[in-house]
């Protein structure tokens, strides 16, 4: 029998929303962390700070 995977801690990226809709795709800011996918299968929406826009701005996980 084959053995389950036991890892439910995943790691993700966290991508700046403000700054993907501007276009400006050169300095995004971008984050790692991690998520239990047991918990929290949806996607992770979380207020960051982006050093590039010099503000609190929403990230949402990306693939």
């Amino acid at each position: 029998m084959a053995k389950k995977n036991k890892e439910n801690r995943i790691y993700v990226t966290l991508e700046c929303t403000e700054q993907r809709q501007s276009g400006d795709v050169k300095n995004i800011s971008r984050y790692t962390t991690k998520k239990n996918r047991k918990n929290s299968p949806d996607r992770l929406e979380l207020m960051k700070y982006n050093p590039y826009l010099r503000k609190y701005t929403l990230h949402k996980e990306i693939k």
